[in-house]
């Protein structure tokens, strides 16, 4: 089993009942080749995370911004628990030292294992829910999310960059750039997307995500960069 109180440390959140905890940091593909392991695995905690996630950040936003219409606090949201932020903050406090992973999977690196920390961020925010409460959820983003907030709005990260780029594109060469798929993979709970962005029918730029409408924002955004439009 996995030393918790290191984790306790980091979060200053104290566990009541650590079989969640373990549930939490349990992938599927663990429980395949240990089916003896006698926990859940913990997709049903991620479901639940990502709803406290989005009620305590749309909360926060809305409270702390009194001025911004739905669509800004939105985009603001959607930079907030994207996979790139939850991961960043999942290796924050260490949450890769934790998991239950196959022997496969514990060798993935790269996007790859953004997905797994951004899921597992999701599933440890379900697990802090129910054994502490949505306050002390709070308390946790409080201290490790939204100090984010200042370098997402100072780097615009929150911009809509679908927008911006057919924006862009319909200014600079009169055309209204597409969006096709280019591969997937994964299974149906995780799937992986690539999508490419093309104008005139030139590709110019790829990007993943595990959706196909944040595979299609990282295209833009890479392709804002490629044609130095993002300024």
């Amino acid at each position: 089993m996995k030393d918790f109180a290191k984790l306790e440390e980091r979060t200053d959140i104290k566990f009541k009942n650590k079989d969640i905890f373990t549930s939490a940091f349990t992938h599927r593909s663990y429980l395949n080749e240990n089916p003896s392991f006698g926990f859940d695995h913990n997709e049903r905690l991620e479901f639940l995370g990502d709803a406290v996630l989005e009620l305590i950040v749309t909360e926060y936003l809305y409270t702390k911004y009194p001025k911004k219409n739905e669509g800004e606090m939105t985009a603001l949201r959607a930079s907030l628990v994207n996979t790139n932020m939850l991961s960043e903050v999942a290796n924050e406090i260490g949450i890769g030292d934790f998991l239950f992973l196959s022997r496969g999977e514990s060798k993935d690196t790269g996007r790859a294992r953004q997905y797994i920390l951004a899921n597992t961020m999701e599933s440890f925010m379900g697990a802090v829910y129910l054994d502490q409460g949505i306050d002390k959820v709070k308390s946790f983003l409080h201290k490790f999310l939204f100090p984010h907030l200042k370098k997402i709005i100072e780097n615009k990260l929150w911009i809509d960059s679908k927008s911006l780029f057919q924006e862009k594109s319909q200014e600079f060469l009169d055309t209204t750039p597409t969006y096709k798929l280019v591969k997937d993979w994964g299974p149906d709970h995780a799937k992986n997307f690539v999508v490419g962005v093309y104008v005139n029918e030139e590709k110019i730029a790829e990007g993943e995500g595990a959706s196909k409408q944040e595979a299609e924002q990282d295209a833009a955004r890479n392709a804002l960069d490629l044609k130095n439009w993002d300024k």
